[in-house]
């Protein structure tokens, strides 16, 4: 009797089939997910750097190189045309006011002073003759008044005794009339002679104050001609360094050139330059300070330069206190200027998160530091130490701020202690 045998399920037979199509879609969702899924970077912290977000007093400030240079720089300038006779001062040198720093010579304006010097000797000489002619003249008008007063003293006597003649009878009516008529006419003649007088003395007087203009005159002409020669000296005007002079033996020197300079030292400025961004917000009487040696150094701005050269504006700064003791100009200090008194902020440490992101996000650690992922931020103010974090973290979070360039887009981090 034969054995009638189970017929086998229908999937049996196609068992390795089925077996192999689970597999490909096993290996699809698989990449599916590794592909749409959150990415994932494995990463050591020790290579990274860890900041904690923290409330803290936060400052904006900027902190740049400054350079110290001298509180005033004087120009010096030849005031006379000349051939550089003899240097004495070098670049370099410490003057002090009226010190020597070149000779000039000028052959032509020597000879111009000696015929200045002759025309006033012969205007002098003028002058002395015209006061003699003057003197001369004066007296002889008062010897002609005292003589027309002694005349008219007489002829009053001779009219009174004319008078008493004629009264007694000893005169006639016409000899009284020839007396009186001489007598007036002297009287008239000296009158005239004493207003003649009066006269010259106003014109002796204002010719004298005439003279003694012209006098004055002259010689302050030839004294401002004997001061060109003096112009020959180049002179320190203030008391400094001579840090330049452009000229050399032999060499014509035009009048009103520039040929050196002096820098006073009695104090000392530090001139720095700003990005533009900032030339809205500094201004005159703003505080800064220099930090050397663990000693901080006050400083406030005394100028801001208006005007922007590639994109920078540049300012100077003066020491309010103290300086450093090996201060020398051309050295170099880092300069903090206080955009902003200092307040309680949300800050975090700088880092070169904000090159790769812009402040839009960060890596934010989980509490048990195990891990990281994106997130949301945004940032306010800076400083070169710190940002101001306005949302996205809290006080006591804990962030990556190093190394964004090789995490890539992943949005987790898989940290390894």
């Amino acid at each position: 009797m034969d054995i009638q045998l189970k017929k086998k399920p229908w999937y049996i037979k196609y068992l390795y089939h089925i077996l192999a199509a689970m597999a490909l879609i096993a290996l699809i969702v698989y990449v599916s997910i590794l592909a749409f899924g959150p990415h994932k970077l494995n990463i050591d912290a020790e290579d990274y750097k860890i900041a904690e977000v923290t409330e803290t007093p936060f400052m904006e400030y900027l902190d740049v190189e400054g350079l110290v240079q001298p509180i005033q720089t004087i120009q010096l300038n030849a005031l006379e045309n000349g051939f550089v006779e003899r240097i004495v001062a070098e670049e370099g040198a410490m003057l002090n006011v009226g010190d020597t720093i070149l000779v000039l010579s000028n052959i032509t304006l020597l000879r111009t002073i000696e015929d200045e010097e002759e025309e006033w000797q012969n205007q002098q000489r003028n002058y002395q003759e015209q006061e003699i002619e003057m003197e001369q003249r004066s007296i002889t008008l008062r010897q002609q008044a005292l003589d027309a007063e002694h005349r008219m003293s007489s002829l009053d006597k001779s009219l009174k005794q004319s008078r008493e003649e004629y009264r007694m009878g000893i005169k006639s009516k016409a000899e009284l009339d020839v007396a009186e008529e001489d007598y007036s006419y002297e009287h008239r003649k000296a009158q005239l002679q004493i207003q003649s007088l009066r006269h010259d003395s106003v014109a002796t007087h204002l010719k004298r104050e005439m003279i003694r203009a012209n006098r004055e005159a002259s010689s302050r002409k030839l004294s401002r001609t004997a001061d060109r020669t003096r112009n020959l000296i180049v002179r320190a005007n203030v008391a400094g360094q001579l840090s330049f002079l452009n000229v050399t033996l032999g060499q014509q020197v035009a009048a009103g050139a520039s040929i050196g300079e002096i820098k006073v030292l009695t104090e000392y400025k530090m001139h720095v330059t700003l990005p533009e961004y900032y030339i809205d917000r500094i201004i005159t009487g703003l505080p800064a300070n220099i930090q050397y040696q663990d000693t901080k150094f006050p400083l406030r701005i005394s100028k801001v330069v208006p005007e922007v050269k590639d994109r920078q504006f540049a300012c100077d700064l003066l020491f309010t206190a103290d300086k450093p003791s090996n201060i020398r100009l051309g050295k170099s200090y880092r300069v903090q200027i206080e955009l902003a008194k200092p307040e309680t902020a949300l800050v975090i440490s700088r880092g070169d998160f904000y090159q790769n992101t812009s402040g839009h996000w960060i890596y934010r650690l989980s509490p048990d530091g195990k891990t990281a992922r994106k997130t949301e931020i945004e940032l306010g103010r800076q400083n070169p130490q710190q940002y101001e974090v306005i949302s996205g973290l809290s006080a006591g979070d804990k962030v990556l701020v190093s190394g964004y360039d090789k995490f890539g887009d992943n949005e987790e981090l898989v940290i390894k202690q």
